[in-house]
């Protein structure tokens, strides 16, 4: 029996399978890993925490939860009560871009309010270019623009009388101001709905009576 173990043993042995085999290590098992009661301890507080804000917090909308105004809200309170609307700050917003800081406007490009005809003739010519816009051939100080002016209607009667009687008063213009309640009756008398086509319309509305 012994003699008979020993050789079996000796066949393993001499097996290259077999040899393989014994060189091969176990496979890998995955064991349960518990989350560390440090942590566990962590997330359940602030779950805790949260639970507790909310149970305990007031009903929301409240003001100081959010900034909820709208862009009426934030509306000077005086410009919409139809006064005090800052002139050179809505110009700034508004016009600077293209009619420059000292009102000359880009040469050939965006005429002049500066000593501009338009700005210190018919007011409510003035009044009704704020309103509905300009596109086409204009001439200013002698000069020939073309391009487009957007209308500014969204602006209240207030801010536009406001940025008119700035640009009448600033620079080399001395012209009297310009009233809301103008503005205010072109707005409603006005049925237009395009821009102005350049300088022979707007000429041609200097000769209507309101």
């Amino acid at each position: 029996m012994q003699i008979q173990r020993e050789i079996a043993t000796m066949s393993n042995e001499a097996d290259p399978c077999h040899r393989a085999q014994q060189r091969e290590t176990a496979e890998p098992s995955e064991r349960g890993q518990p989350i560390p009661l440090l942590a566990a301890v962590i997330t359940l507080a602030v779950v805790a925490t949260g639970v507790l804000y909310i149970l305990l917090s007031e009903p929301f909308g409240r003001a100081e939860l959010g900034d909820r105004r709208t862009l009426a809200d934030l509306r000077p309170a005086v410009a919409q009560a139809g006064q005090g609307a800052d002139g050179q700050q809505l110009f700034t917003a508004n016009c600077v871009a293209c009619h420059q800081a000292s009102g000359k406007g880009l040469p050939g490009v965006f005429p002049p309010l500066d000593g501009s005809e338009w700005v210190n003739g018919d007011t409510r010519v003035l009044a009704n270019i704020v309103l509905h816009g300009i596109t086409g051939e204009i001439s200013v100080a002698g000069q020939t623009y073309k391009g487009a002016m957007p209308a500014f209607h969204q602006l209240s009667d207030a801010e536009l009388a406001a940025v008119l009687s700035h640009v009448r008063s600033t620079w080399s213009n001395k012209s009297a101001p310009i009233s809301s309640e103008l503005i205010a009756i072109e707005r409603k008398s006005g049925t237009r709905t395009t821009p102005f086509a350049g300088s022979d319309e707007l000429k041609s509305l200097a000769g209507k009576t309101p």
